[in-house]
């Protein structure tokens, strides 16, 4: 049997948004949760416009963030400019709090490399998004050694999904985090299932979290669902990597409500009354009743924000739908900092091959 390991766990809002004991200082300010709700929202609907778009063949396939909200949202209201994001590819709620531009998210979905190329300066340094799994974990390390041979008080966050807990790469990450106490956090999003394989036999220990004692460093578990205490969490993490108090690791549980990615259905391996479940303890729905409850949301709210967040998204999906089509080369151009000599005979080969079929650089 499994050694059972004492680790924290922090809930603040049971599923039907109410009180379960006393909240921080912070909570008091609903300007703040508004802002954090509308953000939620505002994912959401991107979301669905964005899964519409692979369904019509406008981008290419696109990973869902249906149900997990409310952890992206929370790292990226609470990342200071300095710090770098080291993203996977269900992190659109991040991006979006952190200045990624709607329309820059659907270009790089779309296949097309400006979407990596951010116009905000205050994201000019985080990663693109990283699809391989687990390996954007060491490229974090990487960004926090860095920071900290430099003295620089800056902190690098870095997230996955459960599957790659159980990849080499991500345990590699955690032991030179934990080695040289790198100012980094580790973010799981534990949504219960990768690709298809269930949490529960993907690997052996209770919690995901306290893959972190092994490696010499804090790991504890937050209700992924609930707004108030993973922002909680996500805050002292932060603060702790700040101080150089070493890297954290927070397994936020969570639950996949839609598809793994637009390639994916899900209802071939997972059960009907499980995710029946899930809807009931959804994040959006849990923070919008507190909200309700505490007299600072309404009907009138909910549908002048929806209307609101629709206009955006609409306005974006102009946006990137206007940007005309990328140069064909640009899937050579950008992945190294300068051509290795050795394959500049096949890039010149590709150029031509495009001009013989009158398909040549394009760069509308």
């Amino acid at each position: 049997m499994p050694h059972k390991v004492a680790l924290a766990y922090t809930r603040y809002l049971s599923p039907d948004g109410q009180l379960l004991g006393d909240l921080p200082a912070w909570a008091d300010d609903f300007n703040l949760l508004t802002r954090l709700y509308r953000q939620m929202v505002l994912t959401r609907l991107f979301d669905q416009k964005a899964v519409a778009l692979q369904r019509t063949g406008r981008i290419g396939t696109y990973a869902p963030t249906l149900g997990q909200e409310a952890i992206g949202v929370a790292i990226g209201s609470l990342m200071r400019p300095e710090d770098v994001l080291v993203p996977y590819y269900r992190d659109t709620a991040v991006q979006l709090m952190r200045g990624v531009r709607m329309e820059e998210i659907l270009l790089y979905w779309g296949g097309d490399e400006r979407g990596s190329d951010f116009a905000d300066p205050a994201v000019a340094e985080d990663f693109p998004i990283c699809v391989p799994i687990a390996t954007q974990a060491l490229h974090a390390c990487g960004v926090a050694s860095a920071f900290k041979i430099r003295g620089e008080h800056r902190v690098v966050v870095t997230t996955c999904g459960d599957g790659a807990t159980s990849k080499g790469d991500f345990l590699e990450a955690l032991n030179v985090a934990g080695t040289w106490q790198l100012p980094v956090v580790f973010v799981v999003n534990n949504n219960q299932w990768a690709i298809s394989v269930p949490r529960r036999i993907q690997c052996g220990a209770p919690t995901l979290a306290q893959k972190a004692i092994g490696a010499g460093f804090h790991g504890e578990q937050v209700d992924g669902n609930d707004m108030l205490a993973v922002y909680d969490r996500v805050q002292a993490a932060l603060e702790r990597a700040q101080h150089g108090k070493g890297p954290v690791l927070l397994e936020c549980l969570s639950y996949r409500l839609g598809d793994h990615t637009t390639a994916d259905d899900a209802t071939r391996y997972r059960p009907a009354d499980e995710v029946k479940q899930a809807w009931l303890e959804e994040p959006i729905k849990r923070l919008q009743r507190f909200m309700a409850g505490q007299g600072v949301w309404d009907e009138g709210r909910e549908q002048a924000l929806i209307g609101e967040c629709q206009g955006l998204v609409q306005q974006a999906v102009g946006n990137f739908e206007a940007a005309g089509t990328q140069a064909a080369e640009s899937v050579l151009d950008y992945v190294y900092a300068q051509w290795p000599a050795a394959l500049a005979e096949q890039r010149e080969m590709f150029l031509e091959r495009l001009a013989r079929r009158g398909g040549g650089s394009n760069h509308e």
